[in-house]
C-alpha cells in the first residue's frame, strides 16, 4: 500500500510526468482512493480556532474533489485550485456547483487577503515551499488558516509494512531509508524557511473495502503510473495473491494516519 519517494532528489522531468500521471487515471483515483475521517475537519477547526463554516475556502490542488466535497459539507464557501486538465474534468464532472479554477500553489489565482482558510489535501508536496509559502501568506486574511494534510499508511500494523516493502523492492527502492525521507519532507520540510508556525496532528482511521478497490487505489498512486502497463500489471497479480492470504473474505482493512500541518498568518 504504501507508496515510497524516490531515494534521490528527482529531476524536474521525472517529477513534472509524476505530476501529470494523475490526469490520465482520473476517474480511478475518484472511485477508489479512500476520503478523510471527520476527525480531520474537526482538528483543523480546532487548531485554527474557526470553524469552516461560512469561511472563504480554497482547497489547492483540489483533485477530483475528495477533500472539497468535505469542506463543503461543512458548510465552507470553497473555491478550488487544481491544474490537471484530467482531474479537473473528472471534479467538473462530480461536483459542478462548486467553482473551480485551472491553477497550482506557487501562483495562486486568488486575490490578495481572500481566503479565511487555505487548504492543501495529499497536494502541498506538488509545491515548491519558497514560492507556495509566500503565495499562501498573499491569499490569506490576517488570522487565516493554512492546512497541510496527508493520509499516510499506518506502518506499525504488520500487512501494511509487509505489503510497503513489496512495493518498495517492485519500485527498486530501500523501504526503510524512503519511508523516512517521506516523513521528513512532508511534515518537517513543509516550511524550510521557518516562516509559518506549523502545529501538527495525526489522526488514525480505517476503511474496509473490496480487494479489487484496494488494488485500484495503489495503481492510482504516481509511482506506479509511471511504470509500463506490463510490469504494473504482473505486480498487481502478485499483490492481490499476497492480500488473499491476509484477507481471505476479500475485504482488505486499510489503516490510515492523517498528518495535519496548520499555520496561522499574523
Amino acid at each position: 500500500m504504501a507508496i515510497p519517494e524516490s531515494p534521490t532528489t528527482p529531476h524536474a522531468s521525472a517529477v513534472a510526468a509524476r505530476a501529470h500521471s494523475f490526469n490520465s487515471a482520473a476517474a480511478q483515483y475518484a472511485a477508489n482512493r479512500p476520503s478523510y475521517p471527520a476527525a480531520l475537519l474537526d482538528t483543523v477547526e480546532e487548531l485554527a480556532g474557526r470553524s469552516l463554516s461560512g469561511a472563504r475556502t480554497v482547497d489547492v490542488g483540489a483533485g477530483t474533489g475528495i477533500a472539497t466535497a468535505l469542506l463543503h459539507a461543512r458548510g465552507a464557501d470553497v473555491l478550488a485550485v487544481e491544474p490537471g486538465e484530467g482531474m479537473a474534468a473528472e471534479f467538473r464532472r462530480a461536483l459542478p456547483h462548486i467553482p473551480l479554477v485551472r491553477g497550482d500553489g506557487n501562483a495562486l489565482p486568488v486575490a490578495d487577503a481572500h481566503a479565511d482558510f487555505l487548504t492543501y489535501a495529499q497536494a502541498w508536496h506538488w509545491t515548491d515551499p519558497a514560492r507556495s509559502v509566500p503565495e499562501a501568506l498573499r491569499v490569506l486574511r490576517p488570522g487565516g488558516a493554512l492546512a497541510l494534510w496527508w493520509n499516510t499508511e499506518a506502518l506499525d500494523v504488520e500487512w501494511i509494512a509487509e505489503a510497503a516493502r513489496r512495493t518498495s523492492r517492485f519500485l527498486g527502492l530501500d523501504f526503510t531509508a524512503a519511508e523516512q525521507r517521506r516523513a521528513i519532507e512532508r511534515t518537517e520540510r513543509a516550511d524550510p524557511s521557518g516562516r509559518l508556525d506549523l502545529a501538527r496532528r495525526t489522526v488514525r482511521w480505517c476503511r474496509r473495502v473490496p480487494v479489487d478497490v484496494h488494488l485500484a487505489n495503489l495503481g492510482s498512486h504516481s509511482a506506479l503510473l509511471v511504470e509500463s502497463e506490463e510490469r504494473t500489471a504482473a505486480f498487481m497479480e502478485e499483490e492481490r495473491a499476497h492480500l488473499l492470504k491476509a484477507f481471505p473474505d476479500g475485504t482488505v482493512e486499510e489503516t490510515y494516519d492523517v498528518r495535519i500541518l496548520v499555520a496561522l498568518t499574523p
